[in-house]
């Protein structure tokens, strides 16, 4: 009788390891996916910046440019 709890004991740590092993699969998938997603936001931001850029105007507002606040 003193090898049924040690089976019953084996048998507990392998479903915890099965189970472990799925939850860090899920992990993996859900930080490559978002990885996948920061990759595509950065170039998103990129472009946006880049559209900002164009349709700026060339001049620079300098501090002589700027009206006084009492204005």
């Amino acid at each position: 009788m003193a090898t049924q709890p040690t089976e019953d004991r084996l048998m507990e740590l392998e479903i915890k390891t099965a189970l472990s092993e799925d939850l860090l699969e899920e992990l993996n998938r859900t930080v490559y996916r978002q990885q996948q997603q920061i990759e595509q936001l950065q170039q998103e931001l990129r472009a946006l910046r880049q559209q900002v850029q164009v349709s700026l105007p060339a001049e620079s507002n300098g501090p002589n440019d700027e009206t006084p606040p009492h204005y």
